[in-house]
This record gives C-alpha cells, sequence and structure tokens, in this order.
C-alpha cells in the first residue's frame, strides 16, 4: 500500500520511461515561453538532463534563447528507432555555475559525451569561461502513447545568419559515372 510521499505504478512508469529515453537519445526538443521548439543535445546524469549552453548568441555552443532564465520549459524527446515523438514532459529548469557543487560533475559527463571537441581535455575550462549548464528535472505531466498531441511539431526554421557562399560547383565527373556503366 502506497503511503503519503510514496509515488504510485504510475509515477514511477513515467519516470523510469523518461530516464531510458533521454538516456537513448542524444537530441531532444526544448520549448520556453512559448518560443517554437529548438533542438539540443543533452546528457542524461544524476536524475535529470543537463545541457550545455553558451551564455549568449555569439558564442560557440549552442544557444537557446531564454532557457537560463526560464523556470520551467517543455521537453520533447523522440523514438530513437520509429523517429516520432515519444514522450513529453514539463520540467523544471536550474543553472549551474562553476562556482555550484554539481557543475564540475555535469561537466565531466558533458564532457564524456561531447563529440569533435576543438579543446580537447581543456574544453571544461571553456565551457566554464563561456557557458552554463542547465538542468532539467525532475520531470512533471508526463505525456506519452496517446496522450501525446495528434498534431505535428512542424515550425518554421529558426532566423540564423549562417549562408552559403554562392552556387555549388559543377561536377563534370556524375555524368562519366552514370554513362560508363
Amino acid at each position: 500500500m502506497n503511503g503519503p510521499g510514496t509515488p504510485s505504478a504510475d509515477e514511477l512508469f513515467d519516470a523510469a520511461l523518461v530516464e531510458e529515453a533521454a538516456k537513448k537519445s542524444a537530441l531532444l526538443w526544448i520549448t520556453t515561453a512559448g518560443r517554437p521548439a529548438r533542438p539540443v543535445w543533452h546528457v542524461w546524469h544524476d536524475g535529470a538532463v543537463h545541457i550545455l549552453l553558451a551564455r549568449d548568441a555569439d558564442g560557440t555552443e549552442q544557444y537557446v534563447p531564454d532557457l537560463a532564465e526560464a523556470a520551467t520549459a517543455e521537453v520533447t524527446l523522440r523514438s530513437k528507432d520509429k523517429g516520432g515523438r515519444l514522450l513529453a514532459w514539463t520540467s523544471d529548469v536550474t543553472v549551474l555555475r562553476p562556482d555550484d557543487a554539481a557543475w564540475a560533475d555535469a561537466a565531466a559527463a558533458l564532457h564524456r559525451e561531447r563529440l569533435n571537441a576543438r579543446d580537447g581535455e581543456a574544453q571544461p575550462e571553456r565551457w566554464a569561461r563561456e557557458c552554463v549548464i542547465v538542468r532539467l528535472g525532475p520531470a512533471r505531466a508526463v505525456a506519452h502513447g496517446g496522450a501525446l498531441p495528434s498534431t505535428g511539431h512542424a515550425a518554421a526554421p529558426v532566423p540564423t545568419p549562417a549562408q552559403t557562399r554562392g552556387p555549388l560547383p559543377r561536377n563534370f565527373s556524375w555524368g562519366k559515372r552514370l554513362r560508363g556503366r
């Protein structure tokens, strides 16, 4: 029998589903304060999602406007095998700064999972200067299966200063390859 403060079977199931899905997926979508959902890479560490963010839009790491200032965030995870929306939940947002006790452990976990580190083992020191780590947890109001909205989550692309340098160069070898078969 459940006593006061003891989680129900549904709450335990939801917590296990969030943990398993977050561990398997390296990408999730974050929505804050009515902004469109943005994909971010993350790490599941110490019972919560941890996200590395640049302090401003000019940083070299991913940037999600208003996430560090938000009290809560809407998180959506996709299914690793099917690619569709698997679950969504609301989470509290906590910002970890380099002088916080939990920052070093979270930075070490993010560093282990970071692909293509441009500054190698010095990466956590750069993060301490230029970035914050956001902790999303615990998960509340978990929706999965039939509880997920049936409407698409498609949105217009986020504006970016990135652009192509010009037209693609002509590739004269393509036609030869096709004719040579």
